[in-house]
């Protein structure tokens, strides 16, 4: 028998009835290889314990893990056993015993590993691990954190969206010497928190913890789209509240990634990690490493790049932290804290990149140059490989950010609104 490669695992086809390939290099290591309609791979250890009972112990399907991995994790299972140890039964025993805050634990330690992949099939972000502890300490812990998975059923689910919505994990958390969190219910909470919930017990099924995921099938409100978009009238309110603050003495991070947040329909995170090596003002663009969507190139209009000019430079991030090299992270805080000021308590980063496009809109622009200019997987300009950035699109970005320039500076008169193609 020949070492147990992806080459083998690639080559091995289903038949009528299910098989094994065993690895010649690692004795007990092997694949099964299921028949059809399935024609699924999965990876076991099989091994005798102190009493000589031989086990076959799961390790994982392929396409999950690699066969480098499952040989790793069999490599392990297959040491424990020379040991005297009974791996199969172990795990056996911690399944029928794992609480849901027990596998919110492994699933997180999982993550934090970058063994977990996101939409992108990539580790999941660190701001996404992030905010994946978060809604397990706030909402799925508190309410779910005691009970044996394996007893979980569908109406506990149910329940959990039930409590979430109606506020009963509400509260205010500390999370500086001098800051707060307020965690908060509602619908759209409650479904957020149900679909992580979801991911998680997807995990305890490839895990072989439990056989089915209870979270499927359970009706939760659909994550509605935000649809808030600014005025002009509310544009001259904040810019007004952004003209106060740099007269008030705030850092100038904070109003300097304000101003770009509305004039580029950047994200909050793209802002705060923007690097002056992604700027390419000749191009008219940003060249972003990484983003929501991947490397995006993303058309900028000239006011921003004005702005930009205005800044010091002093280190690789145009929003500099204050104490170290790192990015400046009070942006965010700073940010709902100008929108109060300016009466927009609904307001957030995320209304400015949508009001972006409302009023790319309003100028008659099409939905792909729309897409375009906010970064979409589908607009024209994503990927990593773009060099030359259409001129259309970035006169497209010069238009809409000259024009909420002009009202957010109360000068809505500078800047004609008429429509394209008129």
């Amino acid at each position: 028998m020949a070492r147990l490669t992806k080459q083998i695992v690639d080559a091995a086809r289903p038949k009528e009835r299910a098989y094994f390939t065993w690895c010649g290099d690692l004795h007990g290591f092997g694949l099964r290889t299921y028949p059809y309609p399935s024609g699924k791979k999965v990876y076991y250890a099989d091994y005798r314990n102190a009493a000589g009972v031989r086990k076959r112990m799961k390790i994982g399907a392929h396409g999950k893990i690699t066969t480098e991995e499952a040989r790793k994790l069999a490599l392990a299972v297959l040491g424990a056993a020379t040991k005297g140890e009974d791996p199969a039964e172990e795990r056996a025993t911690r399944r029928n015993a794992i609480t849901v805050k027990e596998l919110c634990a492994d699933y997180m330690a999982a993550a934090d590993k970058g063994l977990i992949l996101g939409k992108r099939k990539q580790p999941k972000k660190p701001y996404t691990v992030s905010q994946d502890h978060a809604r397990i300490n706030r909402h799925i812990v508190p309410l779910l954190g005691r009970k044996l998975v394996r007893e979980l059923i569908p109406a506990d689910v149910t329940k959990f969206i039930r409590d979430v919505t109606i506020g009963k994990t509400a509260t205010v958390e500390k999370t500086k010497p001098r800051g707060k969190a307020r965690v908060t219910g509602g619908a759209g909470t409650a479904t957020r928190a149900a679909n992580f919930l979801g991911a998680i017990l997807s995990y305890a099924v490839n895990e072989g913890i439990v056989e089915r995921n209870v979270a499927h099938g359970v009706k939760r409100k659909a994550d509605e789209k935000r649809t808030r978009r600014l005025t002009f009238d509310e544009y001259r309110a904040l810019g007004a509240a952004f003209a106060e603050a740099e007269r008030n003495g705030e850092p100038w991070q904070v109003v300097a990634g304000a101003r770009l947040l509305a004039l580029t329909a950047c994200r909050l995170g793209e802002i705060a990690h923007l690097k002056w090596s992604e700027i390419d003002e000749a191009g008219g663009c940003f060249r972003l490493a990484d983003t929501k969507e991947g490397a995006s190139v993303r058309p900028i209009g000239r006011r921003a790049f004005e702005l930009l000019a205005t800044l010091p430079r002093g280190g690789a991030y145009v929003l500099p932290a204050m104490r170290d090299a790192g990015p400046f992270g009070g942006l965010p805080h700073a940010f709902r804290r100008m929108a109060r000021r300016a009466g927009l308590t609904d307001v957030t980063p995320h209304t400015l990149r949508h009001s972006f496009a409302s009023v790319a809109g309003d100028l008659g622009y099409s939905e792909p140059v729309i897409g375009a200019l906010l970064g979409h997987k589908a607009g024209s300009v994503t990927g990593r490989y773009v060099h030359i950035v259409d001129t259309v699109l970035v006169a497209a970005a010069s238009r809409v950010a000259a024009r909420i320039d002009a009202e957010m500076a109360e000068k809505g008169a500078v800047v004609a609104f008429e429509r394209v193609g008129q």
